[in-house]
């Protein structure tokens, strides 16, 4: 596994909805090798072990890495007070990134709640051949909907309590989007229920579907054993692969829930 870690300048920081907070920083380097679907881990002042985040949107003619998060603990928290133009320590690209078809194929990505950062580059990479379905607890929780939009995709909201677009579940609007017409790829990243029925929808409608898993990840390279999770063989069978090495992606067909 190739990384860097060095400390780089934050170019802008932004609140985007309760407490989730939008940075881009200029890393050139990692911005360079950095795939949809890697994260970077983050070292957070007083905290022993860094936090992952998954890299929201990558510009490697700007150089820079766009990272959304939510503010879950202590260690986020101290991030999300980073200001701009002061400086983050990123350690990254990190992980197996999504499996990337050519752009004219048909792909839908699914994503919930704070899930939904990673799908953004995926769907930039489709454009108008996909689809988006994105899944929050209330309209005041949604983020990203404008950026997507922007993408060209056919963007589709879903909220608990029926306050923006669909009253109920994505995997409601995901069914109805697989009724409509078949897909090459599903790409999902939420919950791990959400992911559960997203896999499901897949198998039922034969769609190949990819999900990005989230874990509690201590060192980020594979070398300890916080991340382990069970995965499915080709045999039939089961071992522990970890999600931040060998992860955060895996084909659906793979993971144990």
């Amino acid at each position: 596994m190739s990384y860097i870690q060095n400390v780089y300048p934050i170019l802008s920081r932004d609140a985007i909805a309760r407490d989730v907070f939008d940075f881009v920083v200029h890393c050139p380097e990692m911005a360079s090798q950095a795939q949809p679907g890697q994260f970077v881990h983050i070292r957070a002042a007083g905290h022993t072990l860094r936090r992952p985040i998954s890299i929201c949107e990558i510009d490697r003619e700007k150089g820079t890495l766009r990272l959304v998060f939510e503010v879950r603990g202590s260690g986020t928290e101290m991030l999300s007070m980073l200001p701009a133009g002061g400086l983050m320590d990123l350690l990254g690209p990190l992980g197996n990134g999504f499996t990337m078809l050519p752009a004219d194929r048909s792909a839908i990505v699914v994503g919930g709640g704070i899930g939904t950062p990673p799908l953004l580059e995926v769907a930039k990479h489709y454009a108008e051949n996909g689809t988006a379905i994105l899944g929050f607890r209330d309209a005041a929780h949604v983020i990203l909907d404008e950026d997507f939009d922007a993408c060209g995709c056919d963007l589709r909201l879903a909220t608990d309590d029926g306050s923006r677009g669909h009253h109920g579940f994505v995997t409601d609007l995901l069914r109805q989007r697989l009724a409509e017409g078949n897909a090459d790829i599903i790409y999902a990243c939420g919950p791990k229920g959400m992911l559960q029925a997203v896999a499901a929808l897949a198998e039922e409608f034969g769609v190949r579907c990819e999900l990005s898993l989230e874990e509690r990840m201590a060192c980020g390279v594979g070398a300890c054993l916080g991340c382990a999770t069970p995965i499915r063989t080709p045999d039939g069978g089961m071992t522990y692969k970890h999600v931040c090495k060998d992860g955060p992606v895996f084909d659906a067909k793979e993971v144990i829930f």
